[in-house]
């Protein structure tokens, strides 16, 4: 039974494990020109209706009150999109060097470019009652995945505007007549995109395991699942370090908003943005291995870490009321109930 109610509550990782084991079995149902038709199903009704549906579920009017937090907000998006992406690429000169698969190697890079996920930064911030970080707008990340793609530049930006702004401003669009209604019935906006994202998953797996020229070696997939975990480990370290400095300005719920929102990277929003960038690429699956093991990598060290960050947080929280500094977020009633039924601590 106990196995039964993790797999339900980890559904969309034991949905990846299947929808690549599918793919394995039977690849020509999800190449392209298949049953599936993913040039069509995928590339723009799977993609649309993803950004589609982040529009509905976007908020804006919690977007225009966390600007006031502008300088964690710039400190995030600095971190996520200058220094994050810089220093994987120095990192990757050394690696280019090592046996490591090269697909896999460009695949980290591309990691370092995604922008903050929608939910797993912001729910394990809530979780230890931190301040939400701001979400990057897809469009930025053009800039650093352009130049890797075979595929022209116009054409990226034509189907990223088709397939990822224009359902966006339609969902905000939409949301502005049906919030009351939105706000009443919590649709699972979620799940919605997870649904729609294990096909993506599994149409561009079966692209893969369809063409016999593509090969895995073990060796480096382990290296990369640990040097993904490490890296992960180092930045977190690295943003407490820098947050937590005399002179920072930062409260320690601002702490906790840097620590999740700038290391962790979207997986609903980049896979998608990976098959619009690298379409028609033989090697796109395994360019998306690291980003699919990033994601879960994040899940785990977050949970494990949140008992830890938050004991820290109220400790330093305590200290500043003592010495009459401002207190922001002791207590956070609704994230800690989160934190007990998605971490189970």
């Amino acid at each position: 039974m106990r196995l039964l109610e993790r797999m339900r509550k980890d559904w969309f990782m034991v949905g990846i494990v299947l929808a690549i084991a599918g793919a394995k079995l039977e690849p020509s149902i999800g190449v392209n020109g298949g049953p599936l038709k993913p040039e069509i199903t995928v590339s723009y009704i799977a993609v649309a209706t993803i950004f589609f549906n982040s529009g509905l579920s976007l908020k804006t009017e919690e977007l225009t009150s966390a600007l006031v937090h502008l300088k964690l907000h710039l400190f995030i998006q600095i971190f996520t999109l200058a220094f994050f992406p810089a220093a994987i690429w120095l990192f990757l000169q050394l690696l280019s060097i090592t046996p490591i698969n090269e697909w896999l190697l460009k695949g980290l890079q591309t990691v370092g470019c995604m922008p903050p996920p929608v939910s797993s930064a912001v729910i394990l911030t809530k979780a230890v009652g931190g301040n939400e970080g701001i979400i990057i707008t897809p469009l930025l990340l053009l800039l650093f995945l352009g130049s890797s793609s075979s595929v022209p530049f116009t054409s990226i930006f034509s189907q990223l505007f088709m397939t990822v702004v224009v359902p966006l401003i339609i969902g905000q669009i939409v949301r502005r007549y049906i919030k009351d209604w939105l706000e009443r019935k919590k649709p699972p906006f979620g799940a919605i995109s997870s649904s729609v994202l294990l096909m993506i998953i599994y149409t561009t797996f079966c692209d893969t395991f369809s063409n016999p020229n593509i090969d895995l070696d073990k060796f480096s997939l382990v290296l990369i699942l640990f040097i993904i975990f490490s890296i992960q480990l180092s930045f977190m370290l690295l943003t407490f370090i820098f947050s937590t400095r005399n002179n920072s300005g930062f409260t320690p719920a601002d702490t906790v908003a840097i620590i999740f929102c700038s290391t962790h990277k979207s997986l609903t929003l980049g896979i998608p943005m990976l098959k619009i960038v690298f379409a028609g690429h033989e090697h796109l699956s395994l360019i998306s291995v690291p980003l699919l093991i990033y994601h879960p990598a994040q899940i785990l060290l977050g949970s494990v870490l949140v008992p830890t960050i938050k004991s820290w947080m109220v400790s330093r929280q305590k200290k500043l009321l003592q010495t009459r500094e401002p207190l922001a977020n002791l207590n956070n009633p609704e994230g800690l109930e989160y934190l007990s039924i998605k971490f189970g601590h």
